[in-house]
């Protein structure tokens, strides 16, 4: 496990002395993280040692997050080293019940059904519109062809 940690660390630090920064952090855990993956392939029912790994890499995913946002060319740097693919995560989560998807498919329907009672009204506003615009531009080649 130190081996493992000492070789990941040189990868990332800034300097001989750094011991604390952001990347060493994360390549802490990620020596953790391995050497958990391998011990729960061996043991698969060791649910206290599955726990520590999880809480392990949720404290990674916050250090790697910060990082990205405060210092990118390190964050990349850092994933490139240690191999890591990070995901961003969803903007929002919503829990998917059965009364959302019916409620949402209703809304749908009627907003189908809106929108063809609205189609021959929003044609003619467009032609309206394109017929100004036309008589915009031949006025202006009018007024620039003419000189004052």
């Amino acid at each position: 496990m130190k081996i493992k940690t000492q070789q990941l660390v040189e990868k990332v630090r800034r300097s001989p002395n750094d011991s604390g920064s952001f990347e060493v952090q994360v390549a802490i855990l990620t020596a953790k993280i391995r050497t958990y993956e391998e011990h729960l392939q061996r043991h698969p029912k060791d649910k206290r040692n599955r726990r520590c790994m999880l809480m392990a890499i949720d404290c990674r995913k916050k250090l790697l997050a910060y990082l990205r946002r405060v210092r990118y060319d390190a964050f990349e740097n850092t994933c490139k080293q240690l191999n890591i693919q990070y995901t961003l995560p969803p903007l929002h989560r919503r829990r998917i019940t059965k009364r959302w998807l019916v409620k949402k498919a209703f809304c749908r329907k009627v907003f189908e059904e809106t929108r063809k009672l609205k189609a021959p009204e929003r044609l003619k506003q467009r032609r309206e519109w394109q017929a100004r615009a036309r008589a915009a531009k031949e006025k202006q080649a009018q007024c620039e062809g003419t000189p004052v």
